[in-house]
């Protein structure tokens, strides 16, 4: 089996950037169900059209719906898991294990993918939700190399998929509370207020005055101590198709289009074999935390960002290119940019990485000027390159 690039998609557009940009298949929600309540998500008519619009590009798409239920939810879940096998839905990713009852169920023919929410760390695990039908384990982040290749040997017939790339919780596998104590906002529910990226501050303990609050300080660098890094796994893949998994996911539903399309494009020229050497660089240029192999070489415990909530990538995201005709690029705007600019194409083909200079811009009304700087105006600029819709122009700081 050829190893899969999962990518997700918060939205229609960033589907599309998402197959644009190679993707093998795509992981969204609904507006129901996820977790990842505050992604736009799609209406059931969207994730029809999302079902079509994948098959027509020989792509799967997979569907959230990894809450963990409360009785009032599973009638309406049966009903959810039945209207995403008539729409065609590759995989529903499930973690609540009434859940799987219920998709078992009302929907018998739609595969069942089960979540890294459910904390799949062992092999009897997997060999137990495999024997319920279940035809792939998303596995639980803390595991190793060592241990996929242990699962794998165990249970060769399930499919395994493991995170490769993006935000990292500082709960086990995802499964957090402070959302819940901090900001009654519950993390199991999709609802998550990412407490674990905020500045805390601690109060002094004297009973004889009120001091007020104190800033914490964690190792002289900050206050961020709940904090995880971000993962990176791209100097591994072989290691982890060798070890046996089947599909490499990137995370981030809510992440920007531009975010998505360098992640996914390094990845891709990665696992094609063309893009080694400079991957890492690659990577650096959408916005991240420090970088982490979380645990799959063994114990790590240097995977906590101290210093900062995010770190700026290397480039300014400054739009998409929507056509390229007798020499001109339409550019909608999403960084502002000035006649002078030296910009650079991120894109799937060969003009990836080319430079080339604004040397005149008009807007959609056809007037000349220098500064663009309107959010979402369609901007003209002559390109000495061929560009494709779907491009995306960026500027290195």
């Amino acid at each position: 089996m050829k190893v899969e690039l999962l990518a997700p998609a918060g939205n229609f557009e960033k589907l599309k950037t998402a197959f644009y940009f190679g993707a093998d298949a795509a992981y969204i929600g609904g507006k129901d169900f996820s977790l990842r309540s505050f992604a736009d998500n799609f209406t059931r008519g969207e994730l029809q059209e999302a079902v079509k619009y994948a098959h027509s590009l020989n792509k799967k798409v997979y569907v959230t719906a990894n809450i963990f239920a409360k009785n009032k939810d599973l009638p309406l879940l049966e009903d959810y898991f039945a209207f995403l096998q008539s729409a065609g839905a590759d995989a529903a990713i499930v973690s609540d294990s009434g859940a799987i009852y219920a998709a078992k169920k009302a929907a018998p023919k739609l595969d069942i993918h089960i979540s890294t929410q459910a904390n799949l760390t062992n092999k009897y695990a997997v060999k137990f939700w495999r024997d319920t039908g279940a035809t792939r384990a998303i596995l639980a982040r803390e595991l190793s190399l060592e241990e996929i290749a242990e699962i794998h040997s165990f249970v060769p017939e399930i499919e395994l998929e493991a995170f490769v790339h993006g935000a990292m919780c500082i709960s086990y596998s995802g499964r957090c509370l402070l959302s819940d104590y901090l900001a009654n906002r519950p993390s199991n529910r999709g609802e998550c207020v990412q407490a674990c990226r905020w500045n805390y501050q601690i109060r002094k303990k004297d009973e004889r005055s009120d001091s007020g609050w104190l800033d914490m300080q964690e190792d002289g660098h900050g206050t961020f101590i709940l904090n995880s890094k971000d993962l990176n796994m791209s100097a591994h893949l072989k290691e982890l198709e060798k070890a046996g998994v089947n599909s490499f996911k990137i995370e981030g539903r809510m992440k920007s289009e531009y975010y998505l399309a360098t992640v996914i494009n390094a990845y891709r020229r990665c696992i094609d074999g063309g893009f080694n050497n400079i991957v890492e660089r690659e990577l650096l240029t959408a916005a991240h935390r420090d970088y982490t192999t979380a645990y799959a070489l063994g114990e790590n415990k240097n995977t906590v960002n101290y210093s900062d909530s995010q770190a700026k990538g290397d480039c300014d995201y400054i739009g998409n290119v929507l056509a390229c005709e007798n020499g001109f690029a339409t550019v909608e705007m999403r960084g502002r940019f000035k006649v002078g600019d030296i910009l650079e194409v991120l894109s799937p083909s060969e003009n990836f990485k080319k430079t080339f200079t604004v040397e005149l811009a008009y807007t959609s009304a056809d007037e000349q000027v220098n500064d663009c700087k309107l959010v979402q105006e369609k901007y003209r600029i002559p390109c000495p390159y061929q560009l494709n819709a779907g491009d995306i122009l960026r500027r290195r700081k």
